[in-house]
C-alpha cells in the first residue's frame, strides 16, 4: 500500500473494525477463561468451598453454551454467502486487447492488476470482491496470468477484485476516456491488496451476509429463535462497524484518485463529461425504448449500440452537446472485444432482467428484437395490443358500437367508438353504475381470444330474439375504487370508470402471464452466456434470488389515468396507420412515435388530456382531419 493520506486513513479504520472483532471474540471467551481459572483453581487446592464449588457449577455450562452460541455464530457469518452484483462475465481469450489495457493501467499505477473483468448493463465502474468460494473464482492460473505473478497454480496468494465496467462506457467512449474512467476504479486494488483492510471488508461483508441470512423467511420455529439471536449479534456488531467500514472506504477512495492524479488527468476531465451523457442517453434508451418491448415480451438485443445512436441523436438536437458527435470517429472502446455483439446481447439480457424482471434466458414468451424490425415488431403490435385491450373493455362494459351513417354496419372496432362514450352525456358512465343500452338490454360484445390472450375479430349474436342484434350477457360489474381513485379525481365519469377497468383488466393479463419461481430458477439455471462466460465460472445469475426481481424497477407501476392515456394513443394510432397510411417509428430518445409521410406527428398528450379532463373532443378531431384520419372506419386489431 503506498502512502497516500488516504490510505493511511484506511488502514487506521481497518484497525478499528478488526479491533471491534477482537472485542467481541474476547467477550465470547471470557466466560470460558473464568471457568478454566475455576477449574484449575480447585484442582490445586486454592479455590475450594462451597461458594467456589457453586461458581464452577454455574459457570461451567454457561462458558459451555457461550462458546457453542459463538462457534455457531462464527460459522453462519463465515458461511454466508455475500452479496454479489450480476454481471455479465468477460473471459480474456474474449477481450484480450481489454484485458492488456487494465494490465498496462494497473502497471502505470503500481498497483495489482484486477484479477477479472465483468460487465454491468449500467453507467458506472467499481471492484468487487469474489473471492468467497461460493462465488467461485476463476481458476488460479488465470488470476496469475492477469496479475502478472507467475505460473504457481498451486502458491496461495490474495486475490484481486473483479474489475467491473458499466457496458454503455465501451460503446459510446473511446480507448483513451476508457483508460482514463477506469484509473482511479483500477487504483483501488493497492490498498484493496492490505492484509488490515482485506481482512475488514471480509468481516464487514460476513456480517451484512450473516443478517441476510437470518432475515430470510423459515417455517421452522426452532430455526427462526436460533437466527434471530444470531441475526441480533451480526446487526449489533454491523451497528458497531458502520462508521468505520464506511471512512474505511472513504480512504480507499481517496487514495485511489490521488494515485490515479499522473494518469491521463486532462483527459479524465474530459471524460468525465462523456459519464454524465452516457448516463443520460441509457436512461432515456431503457424507459423510452426498451421499456415498451419488455412489457410485451420483447427484448432489444443491441442496447449499447442503442445507446451510441440515442447520444448521436441527442447531440444532434442539442446545442449543448455539439461536438460529441464528432468523437465517433476515433476508435471506440468496444473494439477492444473479439465479439462485441455477443457481448452487448448478453448485456441487453441482463438489463432486461434487472430493471424489468425478465426471464433468465430467450423463449416463446422472450425474444430478442434488432433495432431495425422495432417499428413493426413492438411499437406497432405493442399499440394493436392496447387497441384491442380497450376495446374488450368496453365490451365488458356494455357499450354499443358507433352509431351514424358512416359507422360500420358490422360493429368493428373503430375510433369514433371510443371517442363518443368517452363524450357521452356526463351522467353516464359513473364508476358505479352499469352501462345499458336504452330498452335495458345489456349491450356486451362476445370477443374470442388465443392463448396470448390477444383479442380476435368481434363475434356478434344474430339471434332473432326481438331485441338489439348484440347479446344479452350482463355486463361485468365496476372494478373496486383503490389508490388510483384520487389519480381519477380530474377525470370525466366515464374516463375514471374507463381508466379503472383497464387498470383491472391489466392487472388480470399481467397476473395469469408471470412465470413461477420455479419456472425461473430452472430457466436462470440453464441460461448461459455465449461469448462472455468462462466454462469454468458459475452462472452469476443464479446466485441472487429471483423474487427480488425487478431488483432496480425503472419507473413505477403506471397509474389508471396514464393507462387510460396510453390506451387512447395506441388507439389513435392505429386509426392513423389504417386510414390515414402513417407508419410506426422509433424516435431514440422518445421511443414509439408515428410518422406521417415521413415526418413525425405533433404530441398527442395534451389533445388526450383534455378528452380525459373536460370529456372535449374538439382538439382531437381537428387534429384528426388535419392529417386525414377517419375515425368511424375500422381498425385493424391484433
Amino acid at each position: 500500500m503506498g502512502v497516500e493520506a488516504g490510505a493511511q486513513v484506511a488502514r487506521a479504520r481497518a484497525l478499528v473494525v478488526l479491533r471491534i472483532r477482537s472485542r467481541a471474540l474476547a467477550v465470547a471467551l471470557l466466560p470460558a477463561a473464568v471457568a478454566v481459572i475455576l477449574l484449575a483453581g480447585a484442582l490445586s487446592g486454592r479455590l475450594v468451598g462451597p461458594g467456589w464449588d457453586a461458581a464452577r457449577w454455574f459457570l461451567t455450562p454457561v462458558a459451555v453454551l457461550v462458546l457453542l452460541a459463538a462457534a455457531g455464530i462464527a460459522l453462519v457469518v463465515a458461511r454466508a454467502r455475500p452479496a454479489m452484483s450480476p454481471t455479465v462475465p468477460i473471459a480474456e481469450e474474449a477481450a484480450p486487447d481489454l484485458y492488456r489495457m487494465v494490465r498496462d493501467l494497473a502497471d502505470r499505477l503500481e498497483v495489482p492488476a484486477p484479477s477479472a473483468i465483468a460487465l454491468t448493463p449500467d453507467c458506472d465502474s467499481w471492484l468487487e470482491d469474489r473471492t468467497h468460494p461460493a462465488h467461485g473464482p476463476p481458476p488460479a492460473e488465470e488470476h496469475d496470468d492477469i496479475a502478472g505473478a507467475g505460473k504457481h497454480a498451486h502458491r496461495r496468494h490474495p486475490v484481486a477484485p473483479v474489475l467491473v465496467i458499466g457496458s454503455p462506457f465501451l460503446w459510446w467512449m473511446r480507448v483513451g476516456e476508457l483508460r482514463a474512467v477506469l484509473a482511479p476504479v483500477v487504483a483501488g486494488t493497492g490498498p484493496s491488496a492490505h492484509p488490515d483492510i482485506a481482512a475488514a471488508r471480509r468481516f464487514v461483508r460476513g456480517l451484512d451476509a450473516a443478517v441476510a441470512v437470518t432475515s430470510a423467511p423459515r417455517r421452522d420455529p426452532v430455526s427462526r429463535a436460533v437466527l434471530a439471536g444470531v441475526g441480533w449479534v451480526a446487526r449489533l456488531l454491523l451497528r458497531s462497524c458502520r462508521l468505520h467500514a464506511a471512512e474505511l472506504e472513504r480512504g480507499v477512495a481517496a487514495a485511489a484518485a490521488e494515485r490515479a492524479q499522473a494518469v491521463d488527468y486532462g483527459l479524465r476531465i474530459v471524460a468525465q463529461e462523456q459519464v454524465g451523457l452516457a448516463y443520460a442517453g441509457w436512461d432515456r434508451l431503457l424507459t423510452r425504448v426498451a421499456l415498451p418491448a419488455w412489457r410485451m415480451g420483447r427484448w432489444p438485443s443491441r442496447l449499447d449500440a442503442g445507446v451510441v445512436a440515442a447520444l448521436t441523436e441527442l447531440s444532434r438536437r442539442d446545442r449543448l452537446a455539439e461536438g460529441f458527435a464528432s468523437r465517433l470517429g476515433e476508435r471506440p472502446a468496444c473494439d477492444l472485444l473479439e465479439e462485441p455483439g455477443a457481448v452487448d446481447e448478453s448485456a441487453s439480457l441482463l438489463a432486461a432482467r434487472l430493471f424489468h424482471g425478465g426471464p433468465a434466458g430467450p423463449g416463446p414468451d422472450w425474444s430478442p428484437v434488432d433495432w431495425s424490425d422495432y417499428p413493426e415488431e413492438v411499437v406497432d403490435r405493442k399499440w394493436r395490443i392496447d387497441a384491442a385491450r380497450l376495446h374488450r373493455v368496453l365490451d365488458a362494459m356494455g357499450v354499443r358500437p358507433a352509431t351514424g351513417p358512416a359507422a360500420p354496419a358490422t360493429g368493428s372496432p373503430t375510433l369514433s367508438r371510443v371517442l363518443d362514450h368517452l363524450t357521452g352525456p356526463a351522467g353516464e358512465g359513473s364508476l358505479t353504475q352499469r352501462c345499458t343500452d336504452p330498452s335495458g338490454d345489456a349491450s356486451l360484445t362476445h370477443r374470442s381470444t388465443d392463448p396470448s390472450g390477444d383479442a380476435s375479430l368481434t363475434h356478434r349474436s344474430t339471434e332473432p330474439s326481438g331485441g338489439a342484434p348484440f347479446p344479452t350477457t350482463p355486463p361485468e360489474p365496476p372494478p373496486p375504487l383503490d389508490d388510483d381513485e384520487e389519480d381519477l379525481s380530474g377525470t370525466t365519469p366515464r374516463s375514471a370508470n374507463l381508466a379503472a377497468r383497464l387498470s383491472t383488466e391489466l392487472g388480470r393479463e399481467e397476473a395469469s402471464a408471470a412465470p413461477s419461481p420455479s419456472a425461473s430458477a430452472t430457466a436462470a439455471s440453464t441460461a448461459a452466456s455465449p461469448a462472455a462466460g468462462s466454462p469454468a465460472s458459475p452462472d452469476p445469475l443464479a446466485l441472487w434470488d429471483d423474487r427480488a426481481l425487478p431488483l432496480f424497477p425503472l419507473q413505477p407501476p403506471r397509474t389508471a389515468r396514464e393507462l387510460l392515456a396510453d390506451h387512447l394513443t395506441a388507439m389513435i394510432c392505429c386509426a392513423a396507420m389504417d386510414t390515414a397510411g402513417a407508419t410506426p417509428g422509433l424516435d431514440w430518445l422518445d421511443g414509439p412515435t408515428l410518422l406521417h409521410n415521413g415526418e413525425r406527428t405533433a404530441d398527442l398528450a395534451p389533445k388526450i388530456l383534455t378528452l380525459i379532463e373536460e370529456g372535449d373532443p374538439t382538439p382531437l378531431r381537428a387534429w384528426l382531419a388535419e392529417l386525414g384520419i377517419r375515425p368511424e372506419k375500422p381498425v385493424r386489431l391484433v
